[in-house]
């Protein structure tokens, strides 16, 4: 399976957001991640970083 787990970086550490992540989609100034269950948030953040080798998905809140 090629799921994300989406984190945001906060105070240096990055908290878990969302499992199973299989779109990020910009929204105007926002992104919308949906996971393969349905499951979405939307949240005002710009991508840091992405490691498709460890489906991890780092974002920073603007």
């Amino acid at each position: 399976m090629c799921e994300a787990a989406a984190y945001i970086l906060k105070d240096g550490k990055e908290e878990l957001l969302l499992q199973d992540v299989d779109l990020i989609e910009p929204d105007g100034e926002n992104l919308r991640l949906v996971s393969i269950f349905g499951e979405q948030k939307v949240i005002k953040a710009t991508i840091q970083s992405l490691n498709l080798v460890n489906h991890k998905v780092i974002l920073v809140e603007k």
